[in-house]
């Protein structure tokens, strides 16, 4: 067969349950996925833990490969390497990240409140998803995974500093965006 080289011919071959297939996306995303895992829940499992996860990440598109579109796909190995390990993380007994504990509580305490933070929230991912590359990118590994600047430029080839300036001008273009929508920051 011909050498994979997209993501959609990737997909495809899996869907035909060719394994070069998944091969192809075990080698392009392991990386990506395991600072997923690493980011939310390192400091509460062990390297055999995150090894698991990462593994059942791809096992999980393995099997549901049906699913992602070829545009989407690296997003949804990273939603399922979120979903995997905060559920461990859950299981284990331990303490969610503060994010969704807030959010839980708020929802309790304050109906309306949490129909804001969820507007808001929707409001800022449509402002991140308006960025163009790289920036989008460098923005959600930053600020959604947890990844250092210096990281996220050896997987990009920027340097460090690069990556600060362009989260800088990403926040001011971000502020900018939401003060345009109106969105109230002050719940």
């Amino acid at each position: 067969m011909t050498e994979i080289t997209t993501e959609k011919a990737a997909l495809d071959r899996m869907r035909q349950r060719d394994e070069a297939g998944l091969e192809w996306f075990i080698r392009r995303y392991t990386a990506y996925v395991s600072a997923i895992v690493w980011n939310l829940g390192g400091h509460a499992m062990t390297a055999q833990d995150a090894e698991e996860i990462t593994a059942d990440v791809f096992l999980t598109l393995w099997q549901y490969c049906e699913n992602p579109t070829a545009e989407k796909a690296k997003g949804y190995l990273g939603a399922i390497a979120r979903t995997r390990t905060l559920n461990r993380l859950k299981r284990a007994g331990l303490s969610q990240s503060l994010e969704y504990d807030e959010l839980t509580l708020t929802a309790a305490e304050n109906p309306e409140r949490a129909v804001l933070e969820r507007e808001a929230r929707q409001a800022v991912r449509e402002a991140v998803e308006a960025m163009g590359p790289p920036d989008r990118e460098i923005f959600i590994r930053h600020y959604y995974y947890g990844e250092t600047s210096a990281a996220i430029g050896d997987a990009l080839g920027l340097t460090a500093a690069n990556v600060r300036k362009r989260l800088e001008r990403g926040r001011e273009a971000l502020r900018q965006r939401l003060e345009k929508g109106a969105i109230d920051n002050d719940f």
